[in-house]
């Protein structure tokens, strides 16, 4: 049953909205898009559609990127997406193609072990060797789906895969079609068939992408949240979505309290307090907004089974510390340094000194 999911793709959780979008929509669309890209973007950024329903915000940031973005897939270019750990590359991602397509699922999760068989295609090895190559004997990788149906591809992490299976790519990319030499013929993309990629900064000296592949593609940099309390906006309005998803039991509103999150992480992942008069140990991980939601998530939960139903410093604690502490050593000093010099002489943060203290 659908309400026993643990997560539900985007297409499904807001098919209202979907189906409210397209109903009124009467902007011209490219060939097999669900929406005009007028729409799409409204989908993205949040409104009203032309019936007045409410359309909620699923990124919250600079419309001009969210604009480049899907006009890029409306034209023969690739798309990647690119940022740092916890920028909403993904969740993007997910949006744009249950907006687009009309599905998120064709879906390639990048890997050091994703070979080219799961980005081309494969062979069921029993017809193979009963009847020899054929059409049948093809097992059709998410990518040859994609391009015969006309829908959007989506490769997740696309630097974490080795650079001789992303040029597998390049054909694909540039043709618009994917030979298969075994066969004698090759699978041409329908119109409507294009790829979104997502690539972290940080992993750019992993698998740097050739400069063929990378030609082929329109970057677009999803940056960090620009302000405290921009960045705050985003941790509780996707706390309240994942908790309610989640069906967690209700607790008090928590708005201070993921403030106080959202304040400790972007001061030790930025080395310095919000004023600038502090210089801190950075930690080893991003302290990304992703994990400031997870935080207030596991938070949510603790305080809801284990506490009178309201996060607190004691619920955030434990969290707190699993976020920053990822190398034992030099995490946990940069966490005692900002504790001792910034949270402990801080007006009102005298009990979430004394509750991470407490667990480190």
């Amino acid at each position: 049953m659908p309400e026993a999911q643990l997560r539900r793709p985007a297409e499904e959780i807001y098919a209202g909205e979907l189906a409210a979008m397209a109903k009124g929509d009467d902007r011209e669309r490219p060939a097999n898009w669900k929406l005009s890209p007028q729409a799409v973007v409204t989908y993205l950024l949040g409104g009203n559609a032309s019936d007045g329903t409410p359309i909620s915000a699923k990124y919250v940031g600079n419309r001009r990127l969210i604009e480049t973005a899907v006009a890029t897939l409306a034209t023969d270019r690739a798309l990647m997406l690119l940022g740092l750990p916890g920028t909403a590359k993904s969740w993007v991602s997910e949006h744009l193609a249950a907006a687009i397509s009309g599905s998120s699922q064709r879906l390639i999760q990048c890997t050091a072990g994703t070979d080219e068989n799961q980005i081309r295609y494969g062979w069921n090895y029993a017809l193979l060797l009963a009847k020899g190559p054929s059409r049948e004997a093809l097992v059709k990788t998410p990518l040859v789906r994609a391009m015969e149906e006309g829908t959007l591809l989506r490769l997740e992490e696309l630097t974490r895969m080795g650079s001789d299976v992303q040029d597998t790519l390049i054909t694909v990319l540039s043709e618009k079609t994917l030979p298969v030499p075994e066969l004698d013929i090759a699978i041409d993309a329908t119109r409507g068939f294009n790829i979104i990629a997502t690539a972290n900064n940080r992993d750019k000296g992993v698998n740097e992408l050739s400069s063929a592949l990378k030609r082929r593609f329109n970057v677009v940099v999803l940056p960090s949240p620009a302000t405290l309390e921009e960045e705050t906006r985003i941790v509780v309005k996707r706390v309240g979505e994942i908790g309610g998803n989640l069906s967690l039991p209700p607790i008090q509103p928590a708005e201070k309290e993921l403030a106080r999150v959202v304040m400790l992480f972007r001061e030790i992942r930025d080395g310095k307090t919000l004023n600038g008069k502090t210089k801190l140990k950075t930690s080893t991980g991003t302290l990304s907004t992703a994990e400031a939601i997870s935080v207030g998530v596991s938070a949510w939960a603790e305080a809801a089974h284990f506490g009178d139903g309201r996060i607190d410093a004691n619920a955030m604690a434990a969290n707190i510390v699993g976020a920053v502490v990822k190398d034992p050593v030099q995490d946990s000093v940069a966490l005692s340094e900002y504790l001792e010099t910034v949270v402990r002489t801080r007006d009102g943060w005298g009990d979430l000194y004394e509750a991470i203290r407490e667990v480190i």
